[in-house]
């Protein structure tokens, strides 16, 4: 570990204690964990604490974790990973909060935190239907309006369920079921544990 991250890692733990559930140092990132009630309390100190200022939001992404690796998966179905820089610092930081709900999953949204998180929080909401508590506008950005369904998530069918088309006697598109066979193009390749590692191969 590098010292700079040695010492983040330390600030961390000094300013935050067990509040953080985990905090994991994997190929040069650190990655700290914190649970969904002391979310919003953790990032605002994040970007407030004079020790930290993670001034900036780079990302938030939404995983879906319900088929991870080679075994099923032991907790929360899903999260929202907020990717933060401090440019006074020269640190990054990633933070993972699951929603408490799998039916439901609800995070606190960081828009008053961080502004640039209203586009990212409607994105990870489209893609994998997380709900982001507090967000000022929360609605879909990619997928079109009537779109059913969240099609990151890891159950979504490939080819999804409805498929438009033009119909001239109509004179509009017009929605139908999907009329295509599911297939799989590409196999799933699970990469071995070290995979990627400086020296591996």
């Amino acid at each position: 570990m590098s010292v700079k991250l040695e010492r983040l890692s330390q600030t961390l733990r000094d300013v935050f204690g067990d509040r953080i559930r985990s905090l994991v140092l994997d190929r040069g990132e650190l990655t700290i964990e914190v649970a969904a009630a002391e979310y919003l309390r953790i990032v605002r100190k994040l970007r407030d604490h004079e020790e930290l200022r993670f001034d900036q939001l780079i990302d938030i992404s939404g995983l879906d974790y319900s088929a991870y690796g080679n075994a099923p998966w032991e907790g929360r179905r899903f999260a929202s990973v907020a990717h933060l820089t401090s440019v006074r610092h020269n640190w990054r930081l990633r933070v993972r909060v699951f929603a408490e709900d799998d039916g439901f999953p609800v995070v606190d949204s960081v828009v008053d935190v961080w502004p640039s998180a209203n586009w990212f929080e409607r994105e990870s909401f489209d893609l994998y239907g997380i709900l982001y508590a507090g967000h000022p506008d929360l609605r879909r950005i990619l997928t079109d309006y009537g779109f059913v369904g969240h099609p990151f998530r890891k159950d979504f069918p490939v080819s999804g369920y409805v498929e438009m088309r033009y119909d001239p006697e109509q004179g509009r598109v017009v929605y139908q079921p999907v009329t295509i066979e599911p297939r799989e193009n590409t196999p799933r390749i699970v990469r071995e544990e070290n995979y990627g590692d400086v020296g591996h191969g």
